[in-house]
């Protein structure tokens, strides 16, 4: 198994349906050990689930929005996973982004708020570097890596994603600089751009029915990805094969970013003129 005897923490995990989990899975099932994290009680039981089936050795919280949270969450990573010879771990996985919702429905311009801007950096942006600074002596140990997850509307406007493609826009700046300052230290980061997914995060975005449904048209593969495929991508990253490989964006979607326009969107023109 590809990460046999190494040690991951997994943030982010919502639902089933949350590329949280299918990288979860995936870890576990090329033979890492977990650490899973939940923002609040409200997610408690969702992650607790997911520890029991991939037989996570803690379920901790940690509230990226809280300094504290974050320091005492790992905290208790730093002391379960420090003992010893072979102490550090090798991986955190950030799968964490919020905005306010009503944020993500209308024109960018008249849903856009201070507040908004400023809940959507903290908690999608500016969290992946809180996790760094409080995972950074013990990634170190071990030359891990950290991984986080973007999406297209950082680089070009998509319908309804508004605040959170500033948001991203600001989390792949970040992914740069933070492979940067942590290079030295064996530390590697990266992102992956994930197409169009189904989950409990995207439900929140207006027409995501209508915008996977394009998608399967645009793609040159035709169809939108998985979750799976998304986890996958992420275990190659976090693995000893991509040990030359920070600062990168990867992108996972089918292809969807390197179409400009699709035949069937030329024909979709051509008959609405007639």
């Amino acid at each position: 198994m590809l990460l046999q005897g190494k040690r991951f923490v997994v943030t982010g995990i919502a639902s089933q349906l949350s590329i949280a989990w299918a990288i979860a899975e995936a870890l576990h099932r090329e033979g890492a050990s977990l650490i899973l994290t939940y923002a609040n009680d409200k997610l408690k039981k969702r992650v607790e689930k997911a520890g029991e089936v991939f037989g996570a050795e803690l379920i901790l919280e940690c509230d990226v929005a809280s300094d504290a949270s974050i320091e005492a969450c790992f905290a208790q990573v730093n002391e379960h996973w420090g003992r010893g010879v072979d102490d550090g771990y090798d991986g955190v996985i950030h799968a964490i982004g919020f905005a306010p919702a009503d944020e993500l429905n209308g024109d960018f311009t008249d849903v856009t708020t201070r507040e908004g801007s400023q809940i959507a950096h903290d908690i999608s942006s500016y969290s992946l570097v809180a996790l760094a600074k409080a995972s950074r002596s013990m990634l170190a140990k071990r030359q891990g890596s950290i991984l986080t997850l973007t999406y297209l509307g950082s680089q070009v406007a998509m319908p309804n994603y508004n605040v959170m493609g500033m948001a991203k826009a600001s989390l792949e700046a970040g992914v740069r600089y933070l492979a940067t300052s942590l290079g030295s230290e064996g530390i590697r980061v990266n992102a992956i751009s994930a197409g169009a997914i189904r989950t409990l995060a995207s439900s929140g975005i207006k027409s995501m029915r209508d915008m996977l449904t394009l998608n399967e048209h645009i793609t040159p593969l035709k169809r939108n990805v998985t979750q799976m495929e998304v986890a996958n991508t992420a275990v190659f990253l976090l693995s000893d094969w991509a040990s030359g490989i920070t600062g990168e964006v990867v992108m996972v979607d089918a292809g969807f970013h390197a179409v400009g326009m699709s035949t069937e969107l030329l024909t979709l023109s051509k008959d609405s003129s007639k």
